[in-house]
């Protein structure tokens, strides 16, 4: 006796024992996810301020310069602007379309239940014609008599049943009619919206024309053209040096670039990083730029113009801006001291601190930092420095 109450209470002390365990890990685990929120949140908020340290790197820009970085940012606002339109639009077609068939289904069981009820109606004529006196003498027994009075309260149920449904038709047909119309209402007015911002970017994109006329009428020689690239590039090299230091400590958070469920480490996906955009490659790392004199650092894709742009791997942007020559410029931190480098977009949908996953869209194809062609300029970057990425992207 006295080892079975041991047993039992042995038992409900091993339950209790895991429950209080299993609430220790709950609570463990809801603390360690509030601490990494506000961690990541902590993290957004220096990235941002860097951000705007690191606008001083560009250093000084003739008044050329500044019109066509004015128009180019104008032109990105304003893409973006339109973007949500369009899915604004979209949504609203989707849900409009749905109302309208919902509408067109309603009014074809409404006429299907008016000819059911017209049918009803004239045999219901014909049954009320008899009397229940007169249905009582006719019939031969009252089992028959009782089953035809059964017969006809069936009838008038299923009689009443189908008024009830037509009335509930009409109704739902009622309630959603002046939906429709206060859609297709929204739906004029994203479209004049929408209208608006093409003719917008048509005299942005007209501005942004004159303004790069202007700066290229500037560079009269090769020499000139040369110090600028150069320029451009010195002023990139110290951002990304700059970058590199002001995260080093941060790198240190799991929360900085958090790892997503079976995900991979940057270094673990050497050969397997997927294109940045689909385009045609025109320039590879280390090809001439200006034959005998500067190189290419990274690949440039030639992209038609608002071509989506991918993070080729998760990570936490650390820069998203425009600088200099190199125009819309986005920068992802990957961890492990590796960067990735996108720039000459002609939008940016992604803010800095904001965390991406691999293939996740941040920004569209473009010319913008005075390019006349579209297309994307790609590095990898490892401590600061750009390293051939064409052995980390995909052959596929």
């Amino acid at each position: 006796m006295f080892r079975l109450t041991a047993s039992r209470l042995s038992h409900a002390t091993y339950h209790s024992y895991r429950f209080l365990v299993f609430a220790a890990c709950c609570v463990f685990a809801s603390h360690t996810f509030a601490n990494n929120q506000a961690e990541m949140a902590k993290l957004q908020k220096e990235i941002e301020a860097l951000q705007h340290q690191l606008k001083s790197v560009q250093g000084t820009r003739s008044g050329l310069q500044k019109e066509l970085e004015k128009s180019e940012k104008e032109i990105n606002e304003l893409q973006k602007k339109a973007k949500d339109i369009n899915q604004q639009l979209q949504q609203q077609k989707n849900e409009l379309n749905k109302l309208e068939a919902e509408k067109t289904q309603l009014q074809k069981q409404q006429d299907a239940q008016r000819a059911q009820m017209a049918e009803q109606l004239v045999a219901s004529y014909k049954l009320g014609e008899q009397s229940e006196m007169k249905v009582l003498f006719n019939q031969e027994s009252p089992e028959t008599f009782a089953r035809t009075l059964k017969y006809h309260s069936y009838f008038l149920a299923a009689h009443k049943s189908e008024i009830d449904k037509f009335a509930a038709t009409i109704a739902r047909i009622d309630e959603i009619t002046p939906v429709i119309v206060s859609r297709t209402a929204q739906l004029a007015a994203l479209q004049s919206q929408l209208a608006q911002q093409q003719s917008e970017l048509k005299k942005l994109h007209g501005q942004r024309q004159t303004a790069l006329a202007k700066v290229n009428a500037n560079l009269k020689t090769k020499e000139q053209e040369l110090t600028k690239l150069q320029q451009d590039r010195n002023r990139l090299q110290e951002l990304m040096t700059r970058v590199t230091r002001s995260v080093a400590k941060a790198q240190q958070s799991p929360a900085y670039v958090p790892l997503p469920n079976a995900g991979e480490r940057f270094t673990a996906r050497k050969g397997k990083l997927p294109w940045p955009t689909q385009g045609q490659l025109l320039h590879r790392f280390g090809s001439a730029r200006i034959p005998g004199q500067l190189n290419w650092s990274g690949a440039y894709i030639a992209a038609a113009a608002g071509t989506p742009v991918i993070a080729v791997h998760h990570g936490r942007i650390v820069f998203s801006d425009y600088f200099g020559g190199h125009g819309l410029l986005i920068i992802v931190d990957h961890g492990e001291g590796y960067m990735t480098l996108y720039a000459h977009n002609q939008v940016l949908y992604k803010k800095a601190g904001e965390l991406v996953k691999a293939g996740e869209n941040i920004a569209s194809a473009g010319n913008s930092g005075g390019q006349s062609n579209n297309g994307v300029y790609f590095e990898i970057r490892l401590r600061g420095n750009p390293i051939d990425p064409s052995p980390w992207l995909s052959r596929g």
